[in-house]
């Protein structure tokens, strides 16, 4: 039993990267904390922290360990909940990442009913734009909007975001409404890259004659950035045309702030998919969240053909 407290202790540390932040979660002492770590380290042979007066980072056979001491953890939270029917008793932390807008404008909203259906669960909650890595960081699972790239991961796939080209009225107004893709090079585009630096693909759309097909056109643009909601925010200072998921701003085109141009060059649709890593039993308070996750999604999203899932 001492193993398994020191196995959690260190999980702790790993993850808050201080003693003294993992004693107070935990309700211990920094000196037990400290304890607990050094024994699990002299069982092992081998350093898992490198300590320094301002930080705690995980050696390379510290992150090794973390990744199988959290996933055999997780398995014996599992056994003890296997033959519980009832899902209000499960119990744990959950490591959930997802784009800043699905978690403001979805998540968070619907969150506390989640809550109060599993009072024992603790939801640690990442918004990023960036591609966490879901193993090395330490994630039950995330949420991810666009193409996947990493094969070893298993995806979940939830349904497709419309995707619509949206300008403020204020900017309409000033520089005309294009009505064909000619008309573009009069206009300008708000390019959003993940990465500063690198290069934007211009105005994407998918071919009117060929379904599937995906076709970009340079444009002129004065500004770039690098976050979600930085990049509707310019939109409506009028600062160009953006490229986005209708969910995420249909408010705001049904307030009339925004509006839709160029309807019949929308970009394909983005799938949305529910990504984590690989192993034989997903804990239990995983694949609840995750099938919540996919029901308030749902009316959001629409199928390959654009049409609302049913």
């Amino acid at each position: 039993m001492r193993l398994l407290e020191s196995m959690q202790v260190f999980l702790r540390v790993a993850e808050q990267g201080s003693f003294t932040a993992a004693a107070d979660s935990l309700g211990r002492s920094r000196a037990s904390v400290s304890s607990a770590v050094q024994q699990l380290e002299s069982l092992l042979g081998t350093r898992l922290l490198h300590r320094t007066t301002r930080s705690v980072q995980m050696t390379q056979d510290g992150q090794v360990f973390y990744e199988r001491c959290r996933d055999l953890l997780a398995d014996m939270d599992e056994l003890q909940n296997l033959f519980r029917e009832d899902t209000s008793e499960l119990h744990g932390r959950l490591r959930v990442d997802m784009p800043l807008p699905i978690a403001r404008d979805i998540v968070i909203q619907r969150l506390p009913e989640f809550l109060r259906q599993h009072p024992r669960l603790e939801v640690e909650l990442s918004s990023t734009d960036r591609f966490v890595d879901v193993v090395r960081e330490g994630f039950d699972c995330v949420l991810r909007v666009g193409a996947l790239e990493d094969s070893s991961l298993i995806a979940r796939p939830l349904g497709y975001y419309r995707m619509v080209n949206c300008a403020s009225t204020e900017y309409l107004a000033e520089h005309g409404t294009p009505r064909t893709l000619d008309e573009l090079e009069r206009h300008q585009l708000i390019h959003y890259v993940l990465t500063l630096g690198s290069h934007s693909a211009g105005f994407e759309y998918e071919d009117p004659e060929k379904p599937g097909a995906e076709k970009s056109q340079p444009m002129r643009g004065a500004v770039t950035v690098n976050n979600t909601a930085t990049y509707l925010d310019a939109c409506i200072a009028g600062l160009g045309i953006i490229q986005v998921p209708e969910a995420g701003v249909h408010p705001y085109l049904q307030s009339g702030e925004l509006e839709e141009i160029l309807p019949q060059y929308r970009p394909a649709p983005m799938p949305v998919s529910l990504v984590y890593a690989h192993r034989r039993h997903l804990p239990k308070r995983v694949q609840v969240f995750m099938a919540w996750v996919a029901e308030i999604m749902k009316p959001r999203l629409v199928d390959e053909r654009g049409e609302r899932l049913s």
